[in-house]
């Protein structure tokens, strides 16, 4: 991406309204939209569902336009990445499409407890190496996190091509007791395969396009965690 395409993404995420950019200092004195997300964003009272790591925002604003009574909120630092999906949704009038330039290890400064219903994982960095534990997404730590947030009830859903990440995942759940929902490693080679969860094949992100085209399985797994 050229600096002066990257720039130009950057101001315009400055006007958009569907995009939040507070400082880490708003994040950590006490964020104005904590616990208020449906109030004051989306002003209703439908449940509220996050991807982390959205990338360029394919699925959160895929998954907006197919459940128009759900609330979604793509996550990411890259403000450059889901500007692309902050357009989109602001260009097509899509309502419950917001994006949110954050880390992930933040997330309970901007959101309160038991405020988000479900969160997707799609396509994150595997982190393959051992030193590099700490940064994967579905580490302890973080499931630790997601549990301050989410309701009770809520899912979580993990889709990678990555066969390591699932295994890890995979291992992780069933060893501190939480419950797999469901669990594949190959969606589209299954075609006896009919998942609960609708449109998971449907929508894809750009990285599961380019995974999908270079023969890579896409695995799936859907989990609650242990209260």
């Amino acid at each position: 991406m050229g600096k002066k395409n990257k720039l130009a993404r950057f101001a315009e995420n400055k006007i958009l309204p569907n995009v939040y950019q507070p400082t880490r200092g708003e994040a950590l004195e006490g964020y104005n939209l904590k616990g208020k997300w449906r109030e004051k964003v989306f002003k209703n009272s439908n449940p509220i569902v996050l991807e982390l790591g959205c990338g360029k925002g394919e699925y959160t604003v895929g998954l907006a336009n197919s459940f128009p009574n759900k609330n979604f909120i793509g996550i990411d630092i890259k403000g450059a990445r889901f500007w692309f999906g902050a357009k989109e949704a602001h260009e097509n009038a899509l309502l419950n499409a917001a994006f949110l330039r954050t880390q992930i290890e933040l997330l309970d400064s901007f959101f309160d407890t038991q405020e988000v219903d479900e969160i997707w994982i799609t396509f994150p960095d595997p982190q393959i190496k051992y030193r590099r534990t700490k940064h994967r997404l579905t580490n302890p730590d973080f499931l630790q996190l997601y549990k301050k947030v989410l309701k009770p009830s809520g899912s979580i859903h993990l889709k990678t091509d990555s066969e390591f990440l699932h295994g890890y995942t995979l291992g992780l759940l069933q060893g501190l007791g939480h419950e797999i929902l469901t669990a594949h490693h190959d969606i589209y080679g299954a075609p006896e395969y009919n998942p609960d969860t609708p449109l998971l094949r449907d929508i894809q992100t750009h990285y599961e396009q380019l995974f999908s085209s270079k023969g890579k399985t896409i695995t799936y797994l859907q989990f609650r965690l242990r209260q």
